[in-house]
């Protein structure tokens, strides 16, 4: 069986730092590992259009932004396959055969949705098409028999969802879908990082970010802006690195060799924590030297981000062959799906036959 890859983002913003450590960076090494046969990259426009339905024009301007940070980031569309949600319109049927495999009751249960209507204060008022998102997303893995899907940790209710309809299709239609299997971040740290602010989430919807696209001097007011330890008053004072935004973002982004160019006086990470811990350690300085770390990171995206920014055309051809190769892939999917479920009638020759010897008996 080939190995195949899918995953994606929703066309809502710019992409920032969070989506970057948390799956950008891994989509990129997956891609030039050479373990993986297929890869797909689903710029999800129709999934975000669940909860911005009276704002089209937000996800219309927000699918070239997104375009760009992958290529900047290093995705690579001789190896990866970039391609538009809603110009596959096969995968909106097989969301509407999965519907019929699912309770309201479950889609109701699964963690995932509750914790996003909450966030969005959606309450009684859940547009369906949002109730609906993991049934979409069964249809999107499971249309490119995609065997790895890395996301989140948060993600993880939406692959267990996702299984339960592949088992429910093929222990009614016979075995046609393939089950996925989630990969998660090495790196904890990595799986959501916290805002700007403090707050538990990075979220493009809380401007609590720092995004690829961010210019030198942005990035650095946002560092220097950042949420750290309440209680660390005085630089005298012992300070707190758990629940500390930069210590977080230096435990995701920075390496020994960035102490060697920027804080020689430090050997590693371990050794500034401890003297953060025991006082004598301003935030001030723990916040340039993650500027530093910040601008060696980012600084290489941008530049090709710039790149891609001055050949638009280039960059609409790409997500235009991506997306045929995909459909292409999708329609394979479905029409064995139809097979399976025997509703393929114009494609299946015996089924006229079939049908004229049942009243040929009677």
């Amino acid at each position: 069986m080939k190995k195949i890859i899918l995953t994606g983002d929703r066309p809502t913003g710019r992409l920032h730092i969070g989506h970057y450590v948390g799956s950008l960076k891994k989509r990129v090494e997956l891609q030039n590992s050479g373990n993986y046969d297929e890869i797909y990259i689903e710029i999800a426009d129709a999934q975000a259009l669940t909860d911005n339905a009276d704002n089209p024009e937000k996800i219309r301007q927000n699918v070239i932004e997104i375009v760009l940070d992958y290529l900047a980031c290093g995705i690579d569309p001789s190896k990866t396959n970039i391609f538009v949600q809603s110009a596959v319109p096969e995968l909106t049927e097989l969301t509407f055969y999965y519907l019929n495999l699912v309770t309201v009751s479950r889609l109701e249960r699964n963690p995932t949705v509750k914790d996003e209507i909450k966030l969005r204060g959606f309450q009684t008022s859940i547009p369906a098409g949002f109730l609906i998102y993991p049934v979409s997303q069964a249809a999107d893995i499971t249309a490119f028999k995609a065997t790895t899907v890395p996301v989140g940790e948060d993600q993880l209710p939406m692959i267990e969802q996702t299984k339960e309809i592949v088992k429910s299709f093929n222990n009614t239609y016979g075995n046609t879908l393939v089950k996925p299997e989630a990969l998660l971040p090495e790196n904890e740290t990595c799986s959501r990082l916290p805002g700007l602010d403090g707050n538990a989430k990075m979220s493009k919807s809380l401007g609590n970010c720092i995004y690829l696209s961010d210019s030198k001097e942005v990035i650095e007011k946002k560092i220097m802006s950042m949420f750290t330890d309440p209680t660390h008053l005085k630089i005298s004072d012992p300070g707190h690195t758990e629940n500390n935004p930069v210590f977080t973002y230096l435990d995701a982004f920075c390496k020994d060799e960035h102490f060697t160019k920027y804080l020689p006086e430090y050997k590693n990470l371990d050794e500034l924590k401890d003297h953060y811990r025991k006082g004598g350690l301003g935030d001030m300085k723990i916040k340039r030297f993650l500027n530093d770390v910040m601008q060696d990171t980012i600084g290489p995206i941008r530049e090709k981000r710039n790149y891609w920014e001055k050949h638009i055309p280039e960059v609409y051809q790409i997500i235009k062959e991506g997306t045929n190769k995909a459909r292409q892939k999708a329609i394979q999917t479905t029409n064995e799906v139809k097979a399976a479920m025997g509703i393929n009638y114009f494609e299946d020759e015996n089924w006229i036959k079939e049908q004229q010897e049942k009243f040929n008996q009677e």
